[in-house]
């Protein structure tokens, strides 16, 4: 089996990992690299599917993943994480990725899990983790990335596929940018940088926009409450002594400051 010609077996070695599978169909890529970390599979193990049967987004959404697309999962075993700051390293790389293949700072991130181009959704991640009691097991990154593959007609106005924008473009070329820096963002700090809170802030799509509220009073109205966080530093999940930046809205409109 091949991945745009590229021998499944060469792509361990391709891309620094110690193990990648390539399945022409799994139900779930997160799915398998549980599996796999319940194994004692190593860190950086990558699964790769040609199409997902079962893909999942945030909130239990379903995530539509046909052929041509990349549906990628990577286990990390971090000593600490948090999980906020992997889905937002892996946003960052994926938006990097995109960036480099189209030549310019095109990609936006819509905090918490998404990439978009020209306003549409282009890419999903989801971070979900194991623990034994306090301690963490394995972290599966989960990310969906339309390539090459068909959106469908009804989303269409919502979502776009990379080859929209770059005809010729191959999943390899995303995959050869986007697994190493993934691997990589896994040995960092578990607190943000400045550079990656400052990257974000560059990217964020949210910044600026009026928020609505969901539900209760004054749905569809915009929020008086700050309605989005961004991207926090440091290793505990609520500290304000390590906040690097955040979301907030000033009368329902979200905007990016930072804290000392």
């Amino acid at each position: 089996m091949t991945l745009d010609g590229v021998p499944a077996a060469e792509l361990a070695t391709r891309w620094g990992v110690p193990q990648c599978g390539l399945f022409r169909q799994l139900p779930s890529t997160l799915d398998a690299i549980h599996q796999l970390g319940l194994q004692g599979a190593p860190a950086a193990t990558s699964v790769i599917a040609e199409e997902q049967t079962a893909g999942r987004g945030r909130d239990g959404r379903t995530w539509h993943s046909p052929p041509g697309g990349v549906w990628l999962g990577v286990l990390l075993r971090p000593q600490h994480a948090v999980l906020g700051t992997v889905s937002i390293r892996a946003g960052l790389a994926v938006a990097d990725t995109v960036d480099a293949l189209l030549g310019g700072p095109v990609s936006r991130l819509k905090w918490p899990n998404d990439v978009l181009l020209d306003d549409r959704k282009l890419a999903g991640i989801l971070c979900e983790g194991r623990w034994q009691g306090e301690r963490l097991q394995w972290l599966a990154v989960g990310v969906g990335i339309n390539v090459r593959n068909a959106v469908p007609a009804a989303v269409a106005s919502r979502a776009i596929a990379l080859a929209e924008r770059l005809p010729e473009v191959r999943r390899i070329d995303v995959l050869d940018r986007l697994v190493p820096a993934l691997v990589r963002s896994a040995a960092l700090d578990p607190a943000l940088s400045e550079r990656e809170c400052a990257a974000f802030a560059e990217r964020d799509w949210l910044r600026g926009r009026q928020l609505r509220s969901r539900g209760g009073p004054g749905r569809g109205r915009p929020s008086r409450r700050r309605a989005a966080r961004g991207p926090r530093g440091g290793d505990d999940r609520r500290s304000r002594r390590a906040c690097r930046a955040r979301l907030i809205s000033r009368g329902g409109r979200a905007s990016c400051s930072h804290c000392p």
